[in-house]
């Protein structure tokens, strides 16, 4: 292989190059040459291309060392991997006429379905990389002189920001067609492009409707192939077809949870999870994305592993009104899903470690900078993190946190005067608060945090990280006589009385519970648990599961191990404060 234009050409595609296009002079005559000959429509963008190429191939070949474009999240597929995805298609009996890649790269979905569908008729593949565009090219062209008798379809590669491309236009030309979708968009964010200065980004919008808060503080961040497989989606659900893209197992989450109110007219939703250590060399959880257009919506998808894809292993989606991840599992415990009547909460967050969180050496707080820190032990707090949350019951730190608030956007002028030492550390560290880039920060008071309430000093808190998969609760008890904070990686629910935080500890590390958990959490999540989840989760109904003597036996142990020497005298308090009552439900979730 050769490389012209910082693209891979083989010697038998750059010999016909070199024997075809040596005396033609206009980027008209070039174009029609290699239509005649392949079927690719505008082969060259302009007399300009057309002259550059033939300088590199006649006078001296430009070798150019192939540029790593994994930061833009562009993990090209494989030769290998691109072809047994076309015949996985062709063993469903999908024979399309139009094919769509949004995304082309180079090529290798293209050139397997060349390999592999007998009836199509028109390929359009669209992409921004120039190179990538070169050497899809390349790519058609060695094929088809490497397999003379192939039928040429009329072949289209747009050298265009995905973005920008009119796929309306297509699915107007050929709506009485058989389509297919297919390709590998970009597994990269907005965000990520945008700080990259990338060209290949849709217009600002906030496509998902988010709130304000949420679009702030980063659910306003999405996958780009998320937003190219909704464009597929919405473009072509009218169309006889189908769409096999290639994206993280997070995008089909998204797919499928927003289905409910899409309500695209797709159905036989399948995701066929790949090694994308082995295919790509990267550590990212992702999956071959399936559909059947123009059907009846469907809700849910069935779950495969690609390289053993006989039967599904489960099932994920909507089931009545409730979003799952395992249907089988979720029909076991769905009695338990409904409205928890204690409000989880996240932990602490003030972006600011290195200057706010501590640890004690000889009775000396060290910050995160090794500094020797002095302050007044009042505004000084435990502090708990995921990593920690490993036992059943836990009731000293590692880690100490300032809180300089009580409530959010609480005025922090009171330190100055109330706890001189703390104030002049914070106000010499300031700069570090000012670097803080989270604009939840901007207009508030100095050294201001969030996740931070009444809740957060409560005594007693039941706690369960959200980015570790444990499905395991820990009991906090106070330290020092003071309550212990969590981080915002975690999440809990705060209680005055120990018992109650004991019961609820007990109910939540069920095993029923931790069933219905499996169930509507997905494994590769950023984060395992999110306040929307644990607030699923009925106490009431699940108090029903767990017999008197049962409890006792739980309490005993954990009275035995921990030396709580607690009783089950204020169990039907606590059933009290949860009984669904209309008015005091109203008042609980108010």
């Amino acid at each position: 292989m050769m490389k012209i234009f910082e693209a891979n050409i083989s010697h038998k595609a750059l010999e016909f190059l070199n024997q075809n296009l040596r005396t033609i002079l206009s980027c008209e005559l070039a174009n029609q040459k290699m239509f005649d000959a392949f079927g690719i429509k505008h082969f060259f963008d302009s007399d300009e291309d057309l002259e550059k190429l033939k300088e590199i191939i006649f006078d001296n070949f430009n070798i150019f060392e192939e540029l790593d474009r994994a930061e833009y999240g562009d993990f090209q597929t494989n030769e290998d991997l691109a072809n047994k995805v076309t015949l996985h298609l062709v063993s469903k009996s999908i024979s399309p006429e139009i094919i769509v890649e949004p995304t082309c790269g180079k090529g290798n979905f293209i050139v397997a379905s060349l390999k592999n569908f007998q009836s199509i008729q028109n390929i359009f593949g669209i992409e921004i990389y120039k190179p990538y565009v070169w050497e899809t090219k390349f790519n058609i062209v060695n094929y088809f002189l490497e397999n003379p008798e192939t039928k040429r379809p009329i072949i289209s590669i747009a050298h265009c920001n995905v973005f920008n491309f009119n796929f309306k236009h297509i699915e107007k030309q050929f709506s009485n067609k058989e389509i297919l979708v297919i390709g590998n968009p970009p597994w990269v964010t907005n965000s990520k492009l945008g700080s990259l200065n990338s060209a290949n980004l849709p217009k600002k919008t906030n496509f998902k409707n988010h709130s304000g808060l949420d679009a702030m503080t980063g659910k306003g961040n999405f996958d780009i192939a998320e937003f190219i497989t909704i464009t597929m989606l919405e473009t072509f659900q009218k169309m006889k077809g189908h769409i096999l893209l290639l994206v993280k197992n997070s995008v089909i989450k998204n797919i499928v949870f927003d289905q409910i109110k899409n309500k695209y007219k797709i159905a036989s939703i399948e995701k066929h999870s790949i090694d994308s250590k082995k295919e790509f060399n990267v550590s990212v959880e992702a999956s071959l994305f399936y559909c059947k257009l123009n059907a009846t919506s469907e809700f849910d998808c069935n779950e495969f592993n690609f390289y053993n894809n006989q039967d599904p292993y489960q099932k994920f989606g909507w089931l009545n009104d409730k979003f799952v991840s395992n249907i089988d599992i979720y029909n076991q415990t769905k009695e338990i899903d409904g409205k928890c009547p204690f409000v989880w909460r996240q932990g602490l967050k003030h972006d600011c470690s290195s200057i706010m969180e501590l640890e004690k050496v000889n009775g000396q707080y060290i910050n995160g900078l090794n500094e020797k820190v002095k302050l007044e032990d009042d505004l000084v707090y435990g502090l708990l993190k995921s990593s920690d949350l490993k036992n059943t019951v836990i009731n000293q730190t590692r880690k100490f946190t300032i809180v300089t608030q009580k409530k959010v956007g609480q005025e922090t002028k009171y330190i100055k005067y109330d706890y001189p030492k703390t104030y002049q550390y914070l106000t010499e560290h300031q700069s570090n608060f000012d670097a803080r880039k989270s604009s939840i920060y901007n207009n508030k008071p100095l050294f201001s945090i969030f996740g931070i309430g009444d809740y957060s000093f409560k005594p007693y808190k039941v706690a369960i990280s959200g980015l570790y998969k444990t499905f395991h609760f820990t009991l906090i008890l106070p330290q020092g006589n003071k309550p212990v904070m969590l981080d915002d990686t975690c999440y809990l629910i705060g209680f005055d009385r120990i018992e109650f935080a004991v019961y609820a500890l007990i109910l939540l590390n069920s095993e029923i519970a931790m069933q219905f958990l499996q169930s509507v959490t997905f494994a590769d999540a950023k984060r395992t648990f999110t306040k929307d989840i644990l607030m699923r989760i009925d106490f009431f109904e699940l108090t029903k599961t767990i017999n008197k003597q049962n409890l006792q036996t739980e309490l005993n142990q954990l009275n035995d191990k921990y030396k709580l020497n607690l009783t089950l005298n204020l169990w039907d308090n606590f059933l009290t404060e949860m009984f669904p009552i209309d008015n005091k439900q109203i008042a609980m979730f108010a």
